[in-house]
């Protein structure tokens, strides 16, 4: 109960940082939808999904792989952590340098002529975003989850303040709805026909003045590159490499091709990047799984590594995953149920709503990555991250046919359907392989009784409507209150050794 107890403390603090973090973040939303043209937030979409997928390259694995030599080989962490992060330095500036020469052919590939700065702005992010990437896991690596969380705000209260100033206060100065006498100053960088490139100002800006922070924070590394160290790391790390390739695959190529593959004709009354755009921002309204999810891999990682030496650690992993399943399908439920109100809430501008039957899916689909990343410790602890190649690959070669073939028949839902084949798909997977070479004693029958409650929950609560808003309101959420009545019935043993436990 104590490890527990730590791992949700750590989970605790990892998801305000997280949760409040991204929760500011994803009202930059309506900031989006409200004012810019869905032009701009469809490019928004795309270049950000491209940002994430080649954020896997930039670090390649290294991040996990300081995990396991830093925890669990006897190695000196201090030694380990001098080492990737010379190695990180050295690949991304070479990477940056790279992307950043090519910039121009990269904007006419993607349909951006004549942006090339753009996809300079891009390789500065890409390149910062790297070099930090080691100093924030070594934040985590030693417990020290309150620093972790302290910086990612300040870092996202940038970003937000500088999106802020350059999309809403300029806009207001600019058209002299506020302080006109700033006007000439403000005219002198804003227009009114650019809205991505704030995006990418404001995050370049905020990303760049973290750095001098988390200098201070983790103070001076010498420069070393020991092959003794670095060799075996890199075997280590790059089968999560292509883990994460595969794994970001799933998460935005959905956003990042659907444009290119949406037929022109499908949404008579929109672009195929205005369409992405909508598709784009209303996919933002799985967050609040997402959140959850990315909160707990933060804290569960290294609690796994560490309590991978005790003998009772199966048991403990398997009770990990059942509150997990547990917790998430309550959260599944509650989202769902209120989506009547929450999208237009955040999805300001006109005509976004036609996209929001695609929330559900995206929320059982992220439910399913959860249960994966559980899942997946069994081959790190083994050090056969070799099947995260092949579990990953199955996951994003699915990914990509589901794009390619249900987007230009089903459009949106075609492309939220990628996301839950994909990682229902992995989940099935690695749980068959995890049970073969590391068996955990998982109370699959339970867990899986409550994953499909909560589906058929959602579902019906989405889809309930009366005339009345408040009897609307209420019957919907009569589903969260029934669901956890009947977690109270399976789960009374234990719940009551809980409170007990909290009592004392």
């Amino acid at each position: 109960m104590s490890q527990l107890k730590k791992l949700a403390g750590q989970t605790a603090v990892y998801g305000i940082s997280s949760i409040l973090g991204k929760v500011i973040n994803f009202f930059l939303i309506p900031i989006y939808t409200a004012y810019l043209p869905k032009e701009d937030v469809g490019a928004f979409t795309n270049i950000y999904a491209a940002i994430a997928f080649l954020n896997i390259i930039f670090t390649y694995g290294m991040e996990t792989s300081y995990f396991r030599f830093s925890t669990g080989k006897g190695l000196d962490p201090n030694r380990v952590f001098s080492n990737v992060q010379s190695l990180i330095l050295t690949t991304s500036l070479s990477l940056g340098a790279l992307l950043f020469l090519s910039a121009d052919y990269i904007a006419n590939l993607m349909d951006y002529p004549g942006q090339g700065y753009l996809f300079q702005w891009v390789a500065l992010i890409l390149t910062i975003d790297a070099v930090l990437a080691i100093p924030f896991a070594k934040l985590r690596a030693e417990n020290r989850a309150l620093t972790f969380a302290l910086v990612k705000l300040f870092n996202i209260g940038l970003n937000v303040g500088f999106n802020l100033l350059l999309i809403v206060f300029s806009y207001h100065v600019f058209t002299g709805d506020l302080l006109p006498q700033l006007q000439p100053v403000v005219a002198k960088y804003y227009s009114p026909d650019k809205g991505i490139e704030y995006i990418l100002l404001a995050n370049l800006l905020a990303n760049a003045l973290v750095v001098p922070l988390m200098l201070f924070i983790i103070g001076r590394f010498r420069l070393r590159f020991e092959k003794e160290i670095l060799q075996p790391m890199w075997h280590y790390a790059v089968p999560l490499l292509f883990m994460g390739l595969a794994g970001v695959t799933n998460e935005v190529f959905s956003r990042l091709l659907f444009e290119y593959v949406l037929p022109d004709d499908l949404y008579p009354h929109l672009s195929p990047r205005e369409a992405g755009g909508i598709f784009g921002a209303t996919f933002k309204l799985a967050i609040f799984m997402n959140l959850i999810i990315q909160a707990f891999k933060f804290a569960a990682e290294p609690f796994f590594f560490n309590q991978s030496q005790d003998k009772n650690s199966p048991a403990l992993f398997a009770k990990v995953m059942h509150w997990f399943v547990i917790f998430c399908t309550t959260l599944m439920i509650a989202v769902a149920v209120n989506l009547n109100w929450i999208g237009p809430m955040i999805l300001r501008g006109e005509g976004y709503m036609i996209a929001l039957d695609i929330v559900p899916v995206l929320l059982v689909g992220y439910l399913f990555l959860g249960i994966y990343y559980n899942l997946s410790i069994w081959f790190k602890l083994t050090d056969q991250t070799k099947y995260s190649f092949y579990i990953t690959m199955l996951g994003a070669i699915i990914t990509v046919l589901v794009i390619v073939l249900a987007v230009p028949v089903l459009g949106f839902m075609g492309g939220a359907l990628s996301t839950l084949a994909c990682y229902l798909s992995m989940t099935v997977v690695c749980y068959y392989f995890g049970q073969k070479y590391y068996p955990i004693p998982y109370q699959t029958g339970r867990d899986l009784t409550y994953v499909v409650a909560a589906i058929i929950l959602s579902y019906a609560g989405f889809y309930l409507s009366f005339e009345n808003f408040i009897l609307t309101f209420l019957a919907q959420n009569s589903f969260i209150l029934l669901f956890l009545v009947m977690v109270a019935l399976l789960e009374k043993k234990e719940l009551y050794l809980i409170v007990k436990n909290l009592k004392k």
